[in-house]
């Protein structure tokens, strides 16, 4: 028993300096994969969130929902397309969009963390407005220097202005922010955005001290599948000319370094499947996954 309570006591006298650190200051948490489908993690990151908001840290959490999109787009039998990993968006898919990301996910998640006695509000970009957007395009070069092709993808875009005023309230109120990725377009249409690009242009507007993407890996890994604990943006180009970093680990990466060149100071990729994965990585010295700065450890 002592030994135990010995190392309790040790854990906290580690998460002291980072409570002083990060009391005060804004975080943002890209919330999906396994920890939204898993019970015992489900509960544990709303925990995890509700300690962040106790300890005067604000939280704010940006929310995916593809699995849960694809289900109800299979069981009406609406045909889903994807370009380059974008889902190509009509606007029948769209009314499914919404459909789940804001009457189910986003008011599921905003229930999970109530229940277990936080207060969280959930958004779109409708709110304030909050997320003003503009139309994703995507080019596709072709042969004999021709001019590349414009493939349309509907209703899809990206991050073009966040306006914090209406997260800064809920802040202030010890509210929890709870956004689901939709964006208003040019005419103020509804936009399907990745929430990846949201959660990064979340943070950036808010001047966020950390943006953290819970992910079903370890963060990024070596050439031999070893963790890399920290990394700089030089150093990661170095990765991706070597192909260390590929596949659907370089659009996270990139929006880790989108943040940090719009002012955010740290980001992390983290492996959502740990228990208290948030508060490992926040108030530990190892972390549970890669955290991204402009500059390394001095």
């Amino acid at each position: 028993m002592t030994d135990q309570a010995n190392l309790r006591a040790q854990t906290l006298i580690e998460a002291l300096p980072y409570l002083r650190q990060f009391q005060g200051q804004t975080i943002v948490v890209k919330y999906g994969g396994h920890a939204m489908v898993d019970d015992d993690l489900k509960k544990s990151f709303a925990l995890n969130v509700i300690l962040l908001r106790a300890v005067g840290i604000y939280p704010v959490v940006v929310h995916g929902g593809g699995p849960q999109i694809n289900r109800l787009l299979k069981a009406l039998n609406i045909t889903s397309d994807f370009v380059d990993g974008m889902r190509v968006t009509t606007p029948e898919v769209m009314d499914v969009v919404q459909m789940v990301l804001l009457g189910q996910v986003n008011t599921s998640i905003v229930g999970l963390i109530n229940q277990h006695g936080g207060r969280a509000v959930g958004l779109s970009g409708h709110d304030g407005p909050l997320i003003r957007a503009s139309r994703l395009q995507i080019a596709r070069e072709k042969a004999n220097d021709q001019p590349p092709e414009i493939v349309d993808i509907g209703l899809v875009g990206e991050p073009e202005k966040v306006d914090p005023q209406v997260l800064r309230a809920l802040e202030h109120g010890n509210f929890i922010p709870v956004i689901a990725p939709v964006g208003v377009g040019p005419d103020g249409e509804s936009l399907n955005i990745n929430a990846d690009l949201v959660a990064a242009a979340v943070a950036a507007g808010l001047r966020a001290s950390k943006l953290i993407l819970l992910t079903d890996t370890r963060g990024v890994l070596d050439g031999g599948g070893n963790l890399i604990n920290e990394l700089t943006p030089p150093q990661v180009g170095e990765l991706m000319e070597a192909g260390v970093i590929k596949g659907g680990m370089i659009p996270k990466v990139s929006c880790c370094l989108e943040a940090l060149e719009a002012g955010v100071e740290q980001a992390h990729i983290i492996d959502g499947r740990v228990p208290n994965a948030l508060l490992l990585e926040i108030f530990t010295d190892q972390g549970v996954g890669t955290v991204f700065r402009a500059k390394g450890r001095r």
